[in-house]
């Protein structure tokens, strides 16, 4: 397994365990907890896991560019 995917993986147990730590205790401080955890979930798993899924990507492949456009239209003529 690669590092960054074991570290966003622990990254949203952390978070995920925080927020049903939060709903499911009755403390004083539940509402942190679920706030902590939800923002770990949105400022640091979805980052890490955007990064490693798009990392060996080409950002044109996915852009409106007309050569593009120009394929899906050929694409769709010989379907």
């Amino acid at each position: 397994m690669k590092f960054i995917k074991i570290i966003t993986f622990l990254a949203f147990l952390a978070s995920f365990t925080s927020i049903l730590c939060g709903l499911i205790l009755n403390l004083d401080y539940s509402k942190k907890l679920i706030g902590f955890g939800v923002l770990g979930l949105f400022f640091v798993v979805f980052p890490l896991f955007s990064y490693y899924r798009w990392k060996d990507k080409d950002v044109k492949d996915y852009m409106l560019t007309k050569e593009n456009l120009d394929k899906m239209r050929e694409n769709q003529r010989n379907s």
